[in-house]
């Protein structure tokens, strides 16, 4: 199995990292059901490799009491998505093992999608996460290109 390093990118400074907090949010469709407790704040994504992006995105749930669910895209290897996504899932679980065996966070791989659909009343909220500009310089692609892969 390839090692996913869980990395920035050497042009990061330490204020970016920082700023991670300052996430705007944007609510597409807000439930008319109150939450749960026990109840997940779902991702989707290919995490390919996890990165301090993401974990501050998944940061933000986590920060207001919620579990985080992270779903990963299933689908062949390929230059964009040079993990599998077992690999992805390993690097995830062992990333967060003790949310993982706390029960705070789950991993799933799921069928590649094309869309997220959903009718009205769903019950729950639709939360786009919006970074913070300079966020915008960690970027996978960056980080696969500096792995050689």
């Amino acid at each position: 199995m390839k090692v996913l390093n869980l990395l920035i990118g050497p042009n990061m400074s330490k204020k970016i990292i920082n700023n991670m907090e300052n996430w705007d949010k944007k609510i597409h469709v807000e439930s008319s059901i109150p939450p749960r407790d026990g109840q997940y704040a779902m991702f989707v994504g290919r995490w390919q490799p996890l990165h301090k992006g993401h974990q501050e995105l998944f940061k933000q749930a986590m920060n207001k009491g919620k579990n985080v669910l992270i779903c990963i895209r299933d689908g062949k290897p390929n230059e964009k998505n040079p993990f599998t996504p077992q690999e992805v899932k390993e690097n995830i679980i062992n990333h967060y093992t003790s949310e993982v065996e706390s029960g705070k966070v789950s991993v799933l791989v799921i069928p590649d999608i094309s869309s997220i659909e959903f009718g009205r009343g769903v019950g729950y909220d639709i939360i786009e996460h919006i970074p913070p500009t300079k966020i915008g310089d960690i970027s996978a692609t960056k980080i696969r290109k500096e792995l050689g892969i």
